[in-house]
C-alpha cells in the first residue's frame, strides 16, 4: 500500500455510529434509511425522486431500461470516461455512439454532438468527467430540440452546480454513484434521481427482481398470485441497496458541505504547488460553476507520450505515491475493438489526453506536506524524463 494513496474514504464516528444503529436494528434492506436517503439525494438535486441502487452502473442500467432503449438502438456518449458509462447501454442491447471530448473541459464536445444524431438515437448519455459540469445545459438543450431523452451521469460530480442548476437537475433523470473514492460513500451504492414518474416506478420494480409496489395490492400480478409478496410485474434485477449502505449515506450526506470544501482546499494546495510546471496542464477551473472535485488530473504537455507517462507514473509508485492514467479510451478497450472495430485515430482528442493524464492522490485529510511530496516527486520523474531524451 502507498504511503500517500489514490484515494481515502472520510469516515467519522458519525458514519460509525450509523452503521452500528442499523446492525443492532431488525431491519437490514428496504427500510426508513433507505426511504431517508433517497428523499435527502432527490433534495439536494431538486428532483422529486431519489431511488436508491446497488452501484452507479446499476442506477445507468436501470435508467436505460426504462427509456425503453434496446436492440438497434442508439445513445450518444463520451469515449472518455470510466467504461460503465459505455456499458450501460450495452446491457440492454443498444449501441453507444462514440462522439469526441472537448480539450479544455474533457466533457464530450456539444459542436459534435448534433451531427452524431440519427434516427436510431434514444439518448444522450453526458458525463461529467472528474466534476466538471460543462456543456450539460446545452446537451439538455440539444436532447430537447430533437426530444430525446437526456441521461446525466452525475456520478463524479455530487454536489456540484452548473450555471445555477444542481448537478443531477439535468436531462430526464440522472445517476450517482458511491463508491469509495467519490465524494460521498456508501462503500458500493448509486442513485437515480428524476422527476418522471414513470421511470422512477419503473426503476423501483426493477431494482428488485421486477416485484410489485408491495403497498399496491390491487395490482393484477398481486392478486392472480392470491396475494403472495412473490409478484413481479416485469423483469428485474438484484440492484437493492442495504439499510446499512443507506445509514452511512446518510451520514455522509450530512457532512457533504464540510468534505466539498476540504476537497476544494486541496485542489488549491494542487494548482498552487504546480501552476510552474510547464510540463503540466492543470484541470480548468476557469468557470462559472461551482466544482466539486471527484480528482485531480493533470495532463502532460504534447512533448509527452504515453510511454513517457506510464514511466511518470511507475515512478511516482516506486516512492509510494498513489498515481494512475485516468481514463483509458473506452472505444480502444479490447472489447469494444473486438465487437465496433474501432481503431486509433477515431476519437483523436480523447486518445491524445488519455495517453497523457495523470491522477494525482486526492482525498479530503490529504494535508500540505502531503500535497508538498507528491508535487516534489512528480517534479523529480519529470526531470528524470527530460534527461532520457535523446
Amino acid at each position: 500500500m502507498s504511503v500517500i494513496p489514490l484515494s481515502q474514504p472520510d469516515i467519522s464516528k458519525a458514519e460509525i455510529q450509523a452503521v452500528i444503529d442499523v446492525l443492532r436494528s431488525a431491519r437490514l434492506s428496504g427500510g426508513s434509511r433507505q426511504s431517508r436517503f433517497e428523499d435527502m439525494m432527490a433534495e439536494l438535486t431538486g428532483r422529486n425522486h431519489g431511488i436508491a441502487v446497488s452501484s452507479g452502473t446499476a442506477a445507468l442500467h436501470l435508467v436505460v431500461q426504462a427509456l425503453d432503449i434496446g436492440p438497434g438502438d442508439e445513445v450518444i456518449t463520451t469515449p472518455f470516461s470510466f467504461i460503465a458509462s459505455a456499458n450501460s447501454i450495452l446491457y440492454a442491447g443498444a449501441k453507444p455512439v462514440f462522439v469526441d471530448i472537448e480539450p479544455q473541459t474533457l466533457n464530450l464536445d456539444v459542436s459534435k454532438v448534433e451531427q452524431a444524431i440519427t434516427e436510431r438515437t434514444k439518448a444522450i448519455l453526458g458525463v461529467e468527467v472528474f466534476g466538471s459540469t460543462a456543456g450539460m445545459d446545452q446537451l439538455a438543450a440539444i436532447a430537447g430540440r430533437h426530444e430525446i431523452p437526456l441521461i446525466e451521469d452525475g456520478c463524479e460530480a455530487l454536489g456540484g452546480r452548473h450555471r445555477g442548476q444542481p448537478v443531477g437537475a439535468f436531462g430526464r433523470a440522472a445517476v450517482f454513484g458511491f463508491y469509495s473514492n467519490k465524494q460521498i460513500t456508501t462503500g458500493e451504492g448509486g442513485m437515480i434521481v428524476t422527476d418522471d414518474d414513470r421511470l422512477a416506478q419503473s426503476c423501483r420494480l426493477m431494482r428488485n427482481q421486477g416485484r410489485s409496489d408491495l403497498l399496491n395490492t390491487d395490482t393484477k400480478a398481486y392478486q392472480s398470485l392470491g396475494g403472495a409478496l412473490l409478484a413481479h410485474d416485469r423483469l428485474g434485477y438484484n440492484y437493492r441497496l442495504s439499510e446499512i449502505a443507506c445509514a452511512l449515506g446518510i451520514a455522509q450526506l450530512e457532512r457533504l458541505d464540510e468534505m466539498l470544501m476540504a476537497r476544494r482546499e486541496v485542489a488549491s494546495l494542487y494548482i498552487r504547488k504546480l501552476m510552474d510546471f510547464q510540463d503540466l496542464i492543470l484541470p480548468n477551473v476557469k468557470s462559472p460553476d461551482a466544482m466539486s472535485w471527484f480528482s485531480f488530473v493533470v495532463r502532460l504537455t504534447d512533448q509527452y507520450g504515453q510511454e513517457q507517462r506510464d514511466r511518470v507514473i511507475m515512478g511516482m509508485r516506486r516512492h509510494d505515491i498513489g498515481a494512475a492514467n485516468y481514463f483509458p479510451c473506452i472505444h480502444l478497450q479490447p472489447f469494444y475493438r473486438h465487437q465496433f472495430g474501432y481503431e486509433k485515430g477515431a476519437m483523436p482528442i480523447a486518445e491524445s489526453v488519455s495517453q497523457r493524464t495523470i491522477a494525482l492522490p486526492f482525498y479530503t485529510k490529504m494535508d500540505e506536506t502531503q500535497v508538498e511530496l507528491v508535487a516534489h516527486t512528480l517534479k523529480v520523474m519529470l526531470q528524470r524524463e527530460q534527461l532520457l531524451r535523446p
